[in-house]
Parts: structure tokens; sequence; C-alpha cells
């Protein structure tokens, strides 16, 4: 069975948590991408930003997205997968977690992104479907 480091998309761009939302949007905007992880000065993973966040979290609650910090979103402990976890156990974390997206990590180094997607192109339709219906249901 496939590995998250042999389906994930590597090299993923981070925010920086001192970067701005606004610079983080901007990033979101020239990748064509709806969310970036959230790397401290340290290089690890704070957290996930989406699209969504800086919607809700800053633009709606009329906070100046220039002002926010990305790292002031990021809250609680990233859900991540490592980097050697098969197919079944990123089904399982993006199914309980109801996720999109997982960062992928190599000790306490981002090495990549594992989208549905990814998934989807690496198994056959059946787990992808029982995986759509779980996130959906959020």
């Amino acid at each position: 069975m496939s590995t998250a480091r042999e389906i994930m998309t590597a090299d993923a761009t981070c925010v920086g948590e001192d970067e701005s939302v606004a610079v983080a949007a901007r990033k979101m905007a020239e990748l064509n991408v709806g969310s970036l992880p959230i790397c401290g000065t340290d290089n690890r993973l704070k957290g996930m930003l989406t699209d969504r966040d800086i919607v809700v979290k800053v633009l709606a609650a009329g906070r100046n997205p220039e002002q926010v910090r990305a790292g002031e979103l990021g809250q609680g402990k990233p859900i991540t997968i490592g980097a050697d976890d098969d197919a079944e156990e990123i089904l399982r974390t993006m199914g309980s977690h109801q996720v999109r997206r997982l960062p992928v990590i190599d000790g306490h180094d981002l090495v990549g992104i594992v989208a549905v997607a990814d998934v989807a192109r690496a198994l056959p339709d059946k787990p992808v479907g029982a995986l759509l219906d779980a996130i959906s249901d959020s």
C-alpha cells in the first residue's frame, strides 16, 4: 500500500508564524491553494491556515489582515501524518478529524502535504468514497 511520502505533494510552501495574514493570502493566490502550513522560526509546524480562516476570523471580524499574524490563527496541535504512514492511516486520520489536507511530517520536519485528491489517485474508489462521506458530514 502507498505511503504518504509516495503520494504527497512535496515541497509545501509555508507561511511564517510572524507573517501577516495578508502575506499568507497573497501566497495562497500565487500558488492557487486554499490552505498553507504555518511554520515557526524553529522550522516546526505550528498549524494550518485556510482561506476560510482569513475570511471568518479576520475579514468578517473587522480585523486588519496586515496586522494579524498567521500564528495567531494556528490554534491547537496540528493534525499531521507521518511520511511513512500508509494510505489506510491517511484515510483514518482525514476521516476522524474531518480534514481534506494533512501536513506530512518526517521527524519534526514538514516534507509535504497530502490531499484527498492525492489519496484518490492512489487508491481504489471505495475507500475514497467512504472518506468523502466522513469529511463531508461537517
